[in-house]
């Protein structure tokens, strides 16, 4: 632990869905809200002093795809992979503790040396996460059960860690579902973050994207708000005893 507060880095475009994360990071955390500060990175770049200010980062979720062609994204995609990648790769260093999820597990497995690809999706919806032996030592993820329930939604993924890091959890769908560089940085394809509630909500604000089909909803909807979700939020917690302010 240190005496700084833990940064939440937002890269959702819309400020809706964005303002739900963050509120979602908090409550899993069970951190106060003068503990996790959030900066908009859609929005604007990352202080000069960003890794003085903050003793770790929590990474969110995008509809941002890395895997996008470079010639269609934005500038501003661009500068946001760019300023996470400077966050990784402090991590990596043990400069600072960092948790990716989601989008943002693939801008710390190219950073690393490895290869994201459309090949490993997952519908949006419950799936089940399986610990790795070295997941199960983990300071992290050793505290969870050995298979668990979580929540994901993406169009991309990776089929192995990238060099020099330890795979902590797996599925069949997605192989990389969770792993560790060193002793401070830690990414997830699934999001530890939400409620069922929370990401049926998150559902609606991105039902047009192309995630699921759009008449699927209530179906799907229904689907996450029969599943037990414990272990996601057991994780946050104990990065926050870890790495949040004492």
């Amino acid at each position: 632990m240190t005496s700084a507060p833990l940064l939440y880095v937002c890269v959702r475009p819309q400020r809706g869905a964005a303002e739900a994360e963050y509120a979602s990071f908090r409550r899993g955390l069970r951190l106060e809200e003068a503990d996790v500060a959030q900066h908009d990175l859609v929005r604007a770049p990352l202080p000069a002093d960003v890794f003085e200010r903050y003793g770790g980062f929590l990474v969110g979720g995008s509809p941002f795809n890395l895997t996008d062609p470079e010639s269609s994204k934005t500038e501003t995609q661009r500068r946001v992979e760019a300023e996470l990648e400077r966050i990784a790769g402090e991590a990596a260093a043990s400069r600072t503790a960092a948790l990716f999820t989601c989008y943002g597990i693939g801008v710390a497995t190219r950073l690393l040396g490895g290869v994201v690809s459309r090949a490993h999706p997952e519908d949006t919806g419950p799936v089940t996460v399986e610990l790795t032996a070295e997941g199960g030592r983990d300071a992290l993820f050793g505290g969870l059960a050995t298979r668990f329930s979580a929540l994901t939604a993406h169009k991309e993924g990776a089929g192995e860690v990238p060099p020099g890091a330890v795979l902590l959890a797996t599925n069949e769908a997605c192989p990389v579902q969770a792993y560790r560089v060193g002793e401070r940085l830690y990414a997830t394809q699934f999001h530890p973050e939400p409620t069922t509630k929370a990401f049926t909500e998150r559902m609606a604000v991105y039902r047009d994207d192309g995630y699921f089909a759009a008449e699927d909803y209530d179906l799907i909807a229904e689907r996450v708000l029969a599943a037990s979700l414990t272990e996601p939020a057991r994780l946050l917690r104990a990065f926050a005893r870890a790495f949040g302010p004492a």
